[in-house]
């Protein structure tokens, strides 16, 4: 028993004691402690945080930045306590989760802060990029890297870069991070200051972001500009590349700034000489230069004079003989040349060059050997739709037309006969120095057929020929000496019913007059119409006058009478003389010739041109007239013709005083027509005429 008066220690519960341990062993476990270094062993720590049993931990994970960590026995360090105890009854702890955890906390303070962190790209994942945020790891999105696309992290991978967080949740342990929010933010700040006082004109220095196909942007400290390829050098720079690198420090001049668009155009040519001023005195036209070919087009080729000085050769003007070439088979890249001044636009900054001005023409060659006339073979070229191409000395070509290749023959089927490498005989018909031509010719190598077939005939005679070709058109006639003609379907005949060519049939001789010979397309034009006419109008002339009033049916009577008279003999030509005595006193004295002697194949043809007029007019002159004109006529008629065509020569001449003289030829067209329907009536007509005659 206790003594009375001492006081008795409360006795504690083991199981209370036992879930008070447990209880703080959950509770510590996942946390941060601090612990200090007893011991370092092999490549771990030996870290006591307090509780019944050491833990170790590796070296390596105390490293910052790659390199290892400074470590002593009694430094004091902040480890994460995963585990209570291992298999082994030590602490399981961790340096690298517990760095994570100081910068998770950081971090939430950062981002409701909405401050930035600094991390580091040390990795690529789909889609984007990992970044180490002092010990927690985030994803940086591919589209949030730059404000503009880029192509190569390279430069920025392992540097330290600002970010600003997007996105955070700590249980699943995802972060998300954006490297162009920051960018925007202080770009917006630093072009706000910056464009203040920008100028054109103004020199800055800026370093190469970023490099295309057609120039570079360049930062200029918050605000980029762009650099074309144009205004990177006075020469030829053919890619960015060539010139600039991603990173280059340069300076450069504004040369066109927009407010509105907030655009800035840089050059870095601006900043040197310009080697165009003065060009035009350095470079007088005809004036021959070396140069560099430094660029070769479809067009030309551009040689390089000087730097920054370059000339255009067009391919026009590259070879005197080769045409439709590419100039990379004349001249290839880097090759010097000799070239010559054609023409100099200083305000262009344009120079023309000629490569082939500094050879020998072969044209003015050619010239002085082969002159407009002359006689030379050479192989065909080649064969187009106009003509033939043939190889001349020099390497020239000379062309012969469709047309100059045949007297005869049309040049489609004339250029039949001739192939591509035939060697042909030509003849030199023109040479054109300016514009490179000479026209050649094979049918000039012998005489014109036409030209002689022409040389007996002209416009307005009369030809005999045989026909040849009978077309809708009209007719083809072949005439002497191989020349040929066309007669017109409106030329076939005076009269419209007979101009058909169907009427005449191959190997038929006509009678036409030639109305035109046009040497140049070689065609001859005839007419029968016309020359009908023509014989009509000479027999109104020879055989009478429409002045002295007697018609057509008049001369006809008095050319069939003296046919006639000359086959019947002397008695009847002695009384056919008596007879027309008082017809040729009144016709001298009307100042009309007298008829000369007409054979009967003459008669007979004018006979069958007017006999349908005077059996027409005899209609006409049914009408009475006054006694004197018809014994007048009467007198005229006994002293004409026979006594069968008396009653015919009285009412023709009748008709003839009554009618108007001009209308006299249009009549007897009109009477030739109805001669078909009056001639039975006009025979009987005339049949009881004479009776009547007779009676009186």
């Amino acid at each position: 028993m206790a003594e009375p008066g001492t006081e008795t220690p409360p006795t504690e519960s083991f199981a209370a004691l036992l879930d008070e341990s447990l209880s703080e062993v959950d509770r510590l476990e996942g946390t941060v402690l601090k612990g200090i270094i007893i011991a370092i062993e092999g490549d771990s720590a030996l870290i006591d945080v307090g509780l019944k049993s050491e833990g170790r931990v590796a070296l390596k994970e105390f490293n910052e930045g790659g390199q290892p960590a400074e470590l002593k026995v009694g430094d004091e360090v902040e480890v994460y306590l995963d585990r209570m105890e291992n298999k082994n009854g030590e602490a399981v702890l961790s340096r690298e989760k517990a760095r994570r955890e100081e910068a998770w906390t950081q971090l939430e303070k950062s981002f409701n802060d909405s401050g930035r962190v600094t991390g580091v790209i040390f990795g690529r994942v789909k889609g984007g990029f990992t970044v180490d945020l002092s010990g927690a790891v985030a994803f940086l999105p591919g589209s949030q890297v730059d404000i503009r696309p880029v192509r190569d992290v390279s430069p920025l991978m392992g540097t330290p870069q600002p970010f600003q967080i997007l996105k955070m949740d700590r249980s699943r342990g995802n972060i998300v991070v954006s490297r162009r929010a920051v960018l925007e933010e202080t770009r917006a700040e630093q072009r706000a200051e910056l464009i203040a006082g920008l100028k054109e004109g103004q020199v800055l220095e800026g370093v190469v972001k970023n490099i295309t196909d057609y120039g570079a942007f360049v930062d200029l400290g918050g605000v980029d500009g762009l650099l074309h390829v144009t205004d990177i050098s006075w020469k030829r720079v053919n890619h960015p590349t060539d010139a600039l690198s991603i990173g280059q420090q340069v300076n450069v001049q504004v040369i066109r700034f927009n407010p509105e668009t907030q655009r800035i155009s840089l050059g870095m040519k601006q900043l040197e000489a310009d080697p165009w001023e003065g060009v035009a005195a350095k470079y007088p036209i005809a004036a021959r230069f070396t140069g560099r070919v430094t660029n070769i087009t479809d067009y030309g080729a551009f040689v390089e004079l000087e730097a920054g000085v370059e000339g255009l050769v067009h391919v026009s003007e590259m070879s005197w003989t080769k045409k439709n070439v590419h100039p990379g088979k004349i001249v290839s890249t880097s090759q010097e040349v000799e070239v010559m001044v054609l023409d100099v636009d200083e305000q262009k900054r344009r120079i023309s060059l000629g490569l082939k001005q500094c050879g020998s023409n072969p044209w003015d060659g050619f010239v002085e050997s082969h002159a407009a006339g002359s006689v030379l073979e050479g192989e065909i070229k080649n064969i187009t739709e106009f003509g033939l191409f043939v190889g001349l000395p020099g390497d020239i070509d000379g062309m012969v037309h469709f047309s100059d290749l045949d007297w005869q023959l049309p040049g489609e089927e004339a250029v039949k006969k001739h192939a591509k490498g035939d060697t042909v005989t030509v003849k030199v018909l023109d040479v054109d120095v300016n514009k490179e031509r000479i026209s050649l010719g094979i049918k000039q190598l012998s005489e014109d057929p036409f030209a002689n077939a022409i040389k007996g005939i002209k416009k307005g005679t009369v030809v005999t020929g045989t026909v040849s070709q009978v077309v809708n058109a009209g007719i083809e006639v072949k005439l002497a000496g191989d020349a040929v003609g066309f007669i017109r379907k409106s030329d076939l005949s005076r009269e419209r019913s007979e101009q058909r060519p169907d009427r005449f049939a191959v190997g038929e001789k006509v009678d036409a007059k030639i109305t035109a010979i046009d040497a140049k397309t070689r065609k001859i034009t005839l007419s029968i119409k016309q020359r009908e006419a023509e014989e009509e109008k000479k027999a109104m002339a020879d055989y009478g006058s429409t002045e002295s009033g007697a018609s057509l049916g008049d001369i006809l009577g008095a050319a069939i009478s003296k046919a006639a008279q000359v086959k019947e003999g002397t008695e009847t030509e002695t009384e056919t003389e008596t007879e027309t005595e008082p017809e040729t006193e009144t016709e001298t004295e009307s100042g009309s010739e007298p008829a000369p002697e007409v054979t009967a194949e003459v008669a007979a043809e004018v006979a069958a041109k007017a006999k349908p007029k005077a059996k027409a007019t005899k209609k006409k002159a049914a009408k009475p007239e006054p006694e004197d004109q018809s014994a007048t006529a009467e007198d005229d008629g006994a002293a004409e013709a026979s006594e069968a065509e008396k009653p015919d020569a009285e009412e023709a001449k009748a008709a003839k005083k009554k009618a108007p003289k001009k209308k006299a030829a249009k009549a007897a067209k009109d009477d030739a027509k109805a001669e078909s329907e009056a001639k039975p009536e006009a025979e009987a007509e005339g049949g009881s005429e004479e009776k009547g005659g007779g009676d009186s």
